[in-house]
């Protein structure tokens, strides 16, 4: 298996079909045992955090002021009216 000048691999199709591995979905993580040998393991799920600004449309009422808005795309909470 070639490196490229990048330090990139391919992990051939037959063992990321074995391991579960999705391109652009699965993080996997380098591990290296007692003896000294390294393996490649799946990474642990990590759930992914929606951005504040991805879903402010959810909880942000239709009759906010442009100074409630801003203050709830900034995480604080907003002045009463």
């Amino acid at each position: 298996m070639r490196v490229t000048s990048k330090g990139q691999v391919t992990i051939p199709l037959n063992v990321r079909e074995s391991m579960g591995i999705l391109p652009a979905e699965t993080e996997i993580e380098f591990m290296q045992d007692e003896t000294g040998r390294w393996y490649i393991v799946k990474a642990k799920a990590v759930e992914i955090r929606a951005s504040r600004f991805r879903t402010a449309h959810q909880i942000a009422p239709v009759t906010m002021s442009t100074d409630e808005i801003m203050a709830l795309t900034r995480g604080e909470s907003w002045p009463s009216s």
